[in-house]
């Protein structure tokens, strides 16, 4: 019993989130930072792509390092105050938004950063949509106060009206940029004095004040922001909305913190505000009903596969998600979709790219295992006895397709070797003509940049050249009743190409929208689908 007891208490103390943000809105120095409080790393790095410069743990891939920008999810796991908490740092370019949905697939909760002088930017729209689906809760941190920010009010009005949730501030800012004083904890009604703190470093003087001590406030902040100050907490205890986990947890009301991750001013505050409010491992939906995290035995799902994540040892890592129980590498496990009991190969957590072989692990944590090939995303893990499978994540429809030829027609086996792969974690989509016996292979993309990746990881790690020759096509529809029609009868429109997927699945390419009605009217009976369901 007292085992039973042990793992309980394990899972109790875990908390797994994604951290999502618009690009250069400060998400991966916020990473680092609480990092840097769990003493997983001694010294944050910079995350400017410059050469000479430190760079950001979270980011190892090396087209990364050089353009300073995140392409894939990171997980990071780190001690803090006995909690064992899981970050799942996402990319935040808009190109990489489907490696983000998969990698929210695993999380529990999301942070959500947004950068004080822009407030709400497209991507924070299209991520947080992605939350919503899933009802999981929001806590934002509103990054940068140490340069020029909106007014405090617009920016809470901004993220509610932009968002569609409430906003709970739970301290309040004193100024902003060369101004910034400090932020006023409404929880101790005290303020707590900005220090501009070495940039890498956790130690840092914090002077707090009660408010009611106005004569100390004045002398410290001066008349005129004290002034303000007092004014504005009095407004917002008429006016924001009152702080109610429920409603945390149900995903309609964000807590909202204010600070600054470069000079790391308000993150530890943060972390413990959101450490509190945040929920231990959730029940997941399987096809049999729901999968307590506690009372079953060890279940899990692929959100994510690398390839050569160590280029030494040319490996592929599927990453998963442990949804209950707990993992013990040395017993053995049923792989639903192949039907096969066996045991996982080297088990490990990731710290960026650094791994450590595990013997154990629980409900709530990201590990890593070695994939001979035989994982796909969504795919469910569980003991020898069960036989269940966690619900499916879609595949997004490409919205740029482009024609790929390898430069040297000698490295075919590389060339198909190399996107076959690197088309498994689900950042391309691969397809070859319909029937014509033709081998090119055709690459779908959602957003353009993932192309460059292509490129630069074909070179870089399959010694592969190509040339990309850009089509017309915008939309994709699978065929949802393949079996039931002739695909090679169909009657198209002139912009219409037929496609097959790897796996043999018939698809169809339009360049125009209107163009999928007109096929649709054409060819009686026909079914089309937006995304794959696989």
């Amino acid at each position: 019993m007292s085992d039973n007891r042990d793992i309980k208490k394990e899972i109790e103390r875990r908390r797994t989130f994604a951290i999502i943000s618009h690009p250069d809105a400060g998400k991966t120095t916020l990473t680092e930072k609480f990092l840097l409080y769990g003493g997983a790393i001694n010294l944050a790095g910079s995350v400017k792509g410059k050469a000479t410069a430190r760079h950001a743990v979270s980011d190892w891939m090396q087209i990364e390092k050089e353009r300073g920008i995140s392409v894939t999810s990171s997980v990071l796991q780190f001690e803090y105050d006995g909690y064992c908490i899981n970050i799942l740092d996402t990319p935040g370019h808009q190109d990489f938004s489907e490696d983000t949905y998969r990698t929210l697939m695993a999380a529990d909760s999301a942070v959500m950063v947004i950068d004080g002088s822009k407030g709400v930017e497209p991507q924070t729209r299209k991520l947080f949509k992605v939350c919503a689906m899933r009802h999981i809760p929001i806590f934002t941190f509103i990054n940068k106060m140490d340069r020029d920010a909106l007014d405090t009010f617009e920016l809470l009005d901004n993220v509610e009206k932009e968002l569609g949730i409430a906003t709970c501030p739970l301290n309040w800012p004193i100024g902003s940029g060369k101004g910034f004083k400090g932020v006023y904890d409404r929880e101790k009604k005290c303020v707590i004095l900005y220090s501009d703190t070495e940039k890498g470093t956790k130690e840092g003087t914090a002077t707090e004040v009660p408010i009611e001590d106005e004569a100390h406030l004045k002398e410290l902040i001066g008349n005129e922001a004290a002034e303000k100050l007092l004014e504005e907490v009095e407004l917002l205890d008429g006016a924001s909305a009152e702080y109610d986990l429920k409603e945390v947890q149900a995903g309609n009301l964000t807590p909202v913190c204010f600070g600054s991750a470069l000079t790391n001013f308000g993150v530890e505050i943060f972390l413990k505000h959101f450490l509190n409010m945040t929920t231990t491992p959730l029940p997941r939906t399987a096809d049999t009903g729901v999968i307590d995290p506690v009372l079953n035995d060890f279940s899990a799902f692929v959100f994510k596969i690398q390839a050569n994540m160590n280029k030494a040892h040319r490996d592929r890592v599927a990453f998963m998600r442990i949804c209950s129980g707990k993992f013990d590498a040395n017993v053995e496990v049923k792989h639903v979709q192949g039907n096969k009991v066996m045991r996982l190969s080297q088990p490990q957590q990731i710290m960026a790219d650094e791994r450590k072989i595990l013997q154990e692990a629980y409900a709530g944590d990201i590990i890593g295992v070695f994939d001979p090939g035989i994982f796909s995303i969504g795919d469910t893990l569980c003991m020898p006895k069960e036989n269940f499978r966690y619900e499916g994540i879609p595949t997004f429809a490409p919205e740029h397709f482009a024609r790929v030829r390898q430069v040297d027609t000698m490295k075919r086996k590389q060339f198909v070797k190399g996107i076959e792969q690197i088309a498994q974690e689900g950042a391309i989509q691969i397809f070859q003509e319909f029937n014509t016996g033709l081998e090119e292979i055709i690459v779908g993309v959602v957003g353009v940049l993932q192309f460059d990746v292509l490129k630069y990881r074909l070179e870089n790690e399959y010694n592969v050249e190509i040339k990309l020759e850009n089509l017309p096509y915008e939309h994709i529809r699978w065929i949802e009743n393949k079996d039931e029609v002739d695909v090679e009868k169909l009657t198209g429109t002139s912009d219409m190409k037929k496609v097959k997927d790897m796996k043999g699945n018939p698809l169809l390419l339009f360049v125009n929208s209107w163009s999928v009605g007109m096929t649709l009217e054409r060819n009686e009976g026909l079914k089309l689908a937006e995304f794959s369901r696989n």
